[in-house]
């Protein structure tokens, strides 16, 4: 009996499955799609700086001069704006001070220069501590605090100092002067914040700003003293 014919030789063949095309190999220079955008890890996220955004931007969120109520503190409008006011004048002053110290320190010159040295420093530190002071009650009435060096220049009351090195009793006059200016501010500014009711500013100018102003020039007030030189029997 002959062998039946095989089933596969009847059949045609199947045809072949097309191969998947291959993947292109992205360029050597290429980034990943999401950088900038989480650094490839979550497009909703974008960790890298956006830059010049001053060019073009909103309003501001306070303007300066006013005051908004942010924390209730049992002050009205009219209270805080006074108060901001005073204190505002009196951080342009601090701040001037605070950078006379530090010029001063710097080129100070003379026999008494290591004393002086030493001595302007330590007043620059402290002047930099009621800097802070003041600015954080002006923030804390809702006010906006003057920062800038060019804004605090054109507030201040103190005035400018040459950039030429000058001598050490020149130098203590001015400091005297400009801490004269501030303590005269204090005296009046402490008086009206008690009459308005504003205790926190009172006691800022009183217990702070005043005191301290008055140990330094305790301090630097008696490098200028005439005292004669006497000789020991």
């Amino acid at each position: 009996m002959a062998a039946p014919a095989k089933t596969a030789a009847l059949k045609t063949a199947a045809p072949k499955k097309a191969a998947a095309p291959a993947a292109k190999k992205a360029p050597a220079n290429a980034t990943a799609p999401n950088t900038g955008k989480g650094a490839g890890t979550n497009p909703a996220v974008d960790i890298q700086p956006i830059l010049n955004q001053q060019n073009h931007a909103p309003a501001p969120t306070q303007r300066f001069g006013t005051v908004s109520q942010r924390l209730p503190i049992g002050l009205d409008e009219a209270t805080r704006q006074s108060s901001v006011t005073m204190l505002n004048q009196l951080l342009a002053d601090t701040i001037t001070l605070r950078d006379m110290y530090k010029k001063h320190h710097w080129q100070v010159v003379g026999p008494t220069f290591y004393q002086l040295h030493l001595l302007f420093d330590k007043h620059y530190e402290e002047q930099a501590e009621l800097v802070d002071a003041i600015a954080e009650r002006i923030q804390i009435l809702g006010g906006v605090a003057v920062a800038m060096a060019h804004d605090v220049a054109e507030l201040s009351s103190i005035p400018r100092v040459p950039r030429d090195r000058e001598e050490a009793p020149v130098q203590v006059s001015r400091l005297l002067d400009g801490h004269q200016r501030i303590l005269k501010n204090c005296h009046d500014y402490a008086g009206k914040a008690d009459e308005s009711g504003d205790d926190g500013t009172n006691d800022l100018i009183v217990s702070q700003l005043v005191r301290t102003n008055e140990m330094q020039v305790w301090f630097v007030s008696e490098h200028v003293v005439e005292s004669p030189l006497t000789r020991a029997a």
